[in-house]
């Protein structure tokens, strides 16, 4: 057997930030009367200490992107080149520009409630700048802070090398996509998306990977499960709920990497230099000591409190800076669609027959909520709640957490990262999720009532 005389600080150097990255990520907590995990705890501590400025503090963050934004767009590429990290942050595309540029304007309007209302109402640019955001802050400031504990210290090369058996054969990814998956599920689906953007900017995901972690695996928190259960009025089915979203959501994983546009993607990397994971065991090793071994040599290249405090900070800024300003504008038009317009309710014309032959009871109504959910998660719970029978509530409520992509938030996220996903690639995975997801949830639910 290989062995390796490591010192006790350099197991100590693995071991002790990884235990608290997987106590604040992936531990669940009792808290009152559910179950979260204690970064989530932290976010709803510092938003109900902050309640009353968030909405300013989101607005006032969002402008500054914007004004900044624009001076690199003037100034051209060298504005900002004494700091990579804001050169980064605020040099983009013409498109990203004026997408910040509107973000800037609505939450104005928003904020000082001036203009139409169905910018300003309570069901669309409120609900995003005095609820969504908030949330958005909290969560961002916490996750971007502890981040590396999760990942530079060695627990991805620890775990990615014990899931790579699963991982590879069964969904065609590393092994380390294990851990954002996990980080997402107890935690917040934005958490998974932060980290597969940042394992993807590092060079340790191809392109390929990086989607299809990003739109696959980074599934709805338990939390948010919850909220949505209770919206339609049946908390007492939890656990039949979350067992009938998990088995849709692993059927729809084992078939969306296989198949385009996710199994289109190139499987290169976002830098040249980059070479991915090897993921070959060496002789005389197993698994777990050269995940050992790997884990060790990572924490190693950790050497400074101050680099620790930077990257942390850094993701902070990177994450409200970067995606604030597309949740705001790319979810509030969404939301205006949905509120104002009746093309949802003519989206799902096409659904009814299908729910009819599924025998799925008040069809029509079902139907006009199944596509909303591409604007934001809650929606459908929200319409779905006032259809009397209990089985079309729950498979609308089941339909709403599998589809994973809605543009108010995984996927305002997911344009804002740098994962290589396009709008339309995200509405055609949504789409895809729907007619995989609906018939699992509809004959499960057939079986509980």
């Amino acid at each position: 057997m290989h062995k390796n005389n490591y010192q006790l600080g350099e197991h100590l150097k693995f071991l002790i930030p990884s235990l608290i990255g997987i106590f604040l990520f992936i531990t669940p907590v009792k808290s009152g009367d559910h179950f979260t995990i204690p970064i989530a705890i932290l976010a709803n501590w510092i938003e109900t200490l902050l309640a009353d400025y968030l909405s300013l503090i989101m607005m006032t963050l969002i402008v500054v992107t914007a004004i900044f934004t624009i001076i690199a767009k003037i100034g051209g590429k060298d504005t900002f080149n004494k700091t990579p990290f804001f050169q980064n942050l605020f040099y983009t595309s013409i498109f990203w520009t004026i997408t910040r540029l509107l973000a800037a304007i609505f939450a104005i309007m928003v904020y000082f409630q001036m203009g139409p209302e169905a910018i300003i109402g309570e069901n669309t640019g409120q609900l995003l700048l005095n609820d969504l955001l908030h949330v958005l802050f909290a969560v961002f400031l916490f996750a971007g802070i502890f981040l590396p504990l999760l990942m530079n210290f060695g627990l991805m090369e620890f775990f990615g090398t014990l899931m790579t058996k699963i991982m590879r054969p069964l969904f065609k990814l590393p092994g380390r996509a294990s851990i954002d998956s996990l980080a997402s599920w107890i935690g917040d689906g934005t958490i998974g998306v932060l980290l597969t953007s940042k394992q993807y900017e590092e060079g340790y995901y191809t392109k390929r990977e990086a989607a299809v972690i990003g739109t696959t695996f980074s599934v709805v928190s338990i939390t948010f499960t919850l909220v949505v259960i209770a919206e339609v009025g049946l908390e007492h089915m939890f656990l039949p709920f979350y067992f009938t979203v998990l088995f849709a959501g692993l059927v729809a994983a084992l078939i969306m990497p296989r198949i385009p546009p996710l199994s289109r993607k190139e499987d290169s990397y976002i830098r040249t230099s980059a070479t991915g994971i090897k993921e070959e065991i060496p002789e005389g090793h197993n698994t777990v000591s050269f995940g050992y071994e790997k884990a060790i040599h990572r924490s190693k290249q950790e050497t400074s409190i101050y680099k620790f405090i930077k990257d942390g900070g850094q993701n902070v800024l990177d994450m409200w800076m970067g995606v604030a300003p597309v949740v705001m504008a790319f979810g509030l038009v969404a939301l205006i669609i949905a509120e104002y317009t009746p093309i949802f309710s003519w989206l799902g014309l096409p659904f009814i027959p299908l729910l009819e032959l599924m025998q799925v009871p008040f069809a029509e109504e079902a139907s006009q909520t199944i596509l909303i959910g591409f604007a934001d998660m809650f929606l459908p719970a929200i319409i779905g709640a006032s259809i009397e029978a209990e089985i079309t509530r729950f498979i609308v409520a089941a339909l709403s957490v599998t589809q994973l992509i809605y543009m108010s938030e995984v996927g305002g996220l997911l344009l804002g990262s740098k994962v290589p996903v396009s709008f339309k690639d995200l509405f055609i995975i949504f789409l895809l999720r729907t007619l995989i997801t609906l018939p699992v949830i509809v004959l499960i639910a057939h079986m509980i009532f």
